[in-house]
């Protein structure tokens, strides 16, 4: 198969990372890798053309592992998707809400039902990976063991859906970026989004001075996050998303003064904003 048809994701075959390969981007063959590096490695080599990485969910967070690799990974973002995360309770063909003992799955989908397994009096067990569970569940072929996964899990391990839509929060939506070899941007003009990485020195005041041109020309900033390099306390490098291209003035003149007071300022991507994000934005308002 061409890899120009291919994508690649970290998980098992049915992951929510596959499940939002499906949606974004149907037309493309989707490639299991066992972890992120794998993932960045496939497109790196080209075995893949893009991959699709998750880098935050509205309930959990960041997903850490991946700011380091964002930077140093040698891809580039081309887009970004927003995927609604709808847990499923799934069973062997037979077992019902009455024989189940034990539920499996990833830590985070086992804390985002609480609900349902307090509920029906379950033991909670710990996977590395949601669809691994679904997997693993269809293997054991037991009523009394169960897995929280998609329904996607569901259908490619023949498992039956004994209750649907079981997360607490109905928010429950992560955020993954498409990254390719190449960069691919988009024309000045529409909504997008410009990503970012940089340090500032160890002086007073050198993040507020690094971001005050965003400030000063109106540019939008999304995201700005702050993680450790290489285990040093006092080595902090920041990522950022902002709304506009770079080609624009507002955030050109921004992004030379970020230059001036930060240092190693790098562009990881520019690309087209998924509309789920002004969407959202306008269902807070009406809240």
């Amino acid at each position: 198969m061409p890899t120009s048809t291919v994508i690649a994701f970290q998980g098992f075959p049915g992951a929510y990372s596959d499940l939002a390969c499906r949606t974004a981007l149907p037309e493309m063959k989707t490639l299991p890798c066992r972890t992120f590096e794998d993932a960045f490695a496939a497109v790196r080599d080209g075995r893949a053309e893009l991959a699709m990485i998750p880098v935050e969910n509205s309930i959990a967070g960041r997903v850490a592992d991946n700011h380091k690799l964002l930077p140093e990974g040698g891809l580039h973002i081309i887009g970004e998707h927003f995927q609604r995360v709808n847990h499923q309770l799934l069973a062997p063909r037979g077992a019902t809400l009455d024989s189940i003992r034990t539920v499996r799955s990833h830590l985070q989908a086992l804390s985002q039902c609480q609900t349902v397994i307090r509920e029906l009096g379950l033991e909670a067990i710990t996977h590395a990976d949601t669809a691994g569970a679904a997997a693993e569940i269809a293997q054991i072929n037991d009523p009394q063991h169960a897995a929280i996964a998609s329904s996607l899990a569901a259908e490619i391990y023949g498992l039956d859906i004994l209750r649907g839509g079981i997360e607490d929060a109905e928010h429950n939506t992560t955020r993954f970026l498409i990254m390719a070899r190449q960069p691919r941007m988009p024309p000045v003009g529409g909504k997008v989004i410009t990503t970012f990485v940089f340090r500032v020195r160890s002086v007073p005041a050198a993040l507020y001075k690094a971001l005050g041109g965003f400030a000063t020309n109106g540019v939008n900033m999304t995201k700005l996050e702050s993680y450790m390099l290489g285990g040093r306390f006092t080595s902090t490098q920041f990522y950022a998303d902002v709304e506009g291209h770079p080609d624009e003035r507002p955030l050109r003149l921004a992004l030379e003064e970020l230059d001036f007071f930060a240092r190693e300022v790098k562009i990881l991507g520019v690309y087209p904003a998924d509309p789920f994000r002004y969407q959202e934005s306008q269902r807070i308002g009406e809240d």
